[in-house]
């Protein structure tokens, strides 16, 4: 049995989403919030509240045991992205992108 947790439209970069998300990969549940709590990067927040999501669904929805739940797969999606134009000189204009993600988290019992 699995649960998964889907968090759409977040406005961070997935590059920089998936360098936190590259260290919780395949950990135990507990391990994995204990490597979250002291990433100093803004995804990590965000990567924390999926999994705590995924948690209550697989305890919630499953009946799945909390502690013998591991992250079997999280990955980053790439979102919309907003086009955005910043003026230059010479009446030139360069392109700014605002990436969006799609964080999905999904957790196993062993």
């Amino acid at each position: 049995m699995e649960a998964k947790a889907v968090a759409k439209y977040i406005r961070i970069a997935p590059r920089k989403i998936r360098i936190v998300m590259d260290l919780i990969r395949g950990k135990n549940i507990g391990e994995a919030f204990a490597i979250l709590k002291y990433t100093p990067k803004v995804g990590a927040e965000v990567i924390e509240k999926v999994l705590k999501s995924a948690v209550a669904n697989a305890e919630h929805n499953n009946d799945l045991n909390v502690d013998k739940l591991y992250v079997a797969a999280a990955y980053v999606d790439q979102g919309p992205t907003l086009k955005r134009i910043h003026p230059r000189s010479r009446g030139q204009a360069f392109k700014i992108l605002k990436r969006s993600s799609h964080v999905t988290v999904v957790v196993k019992e062993r």
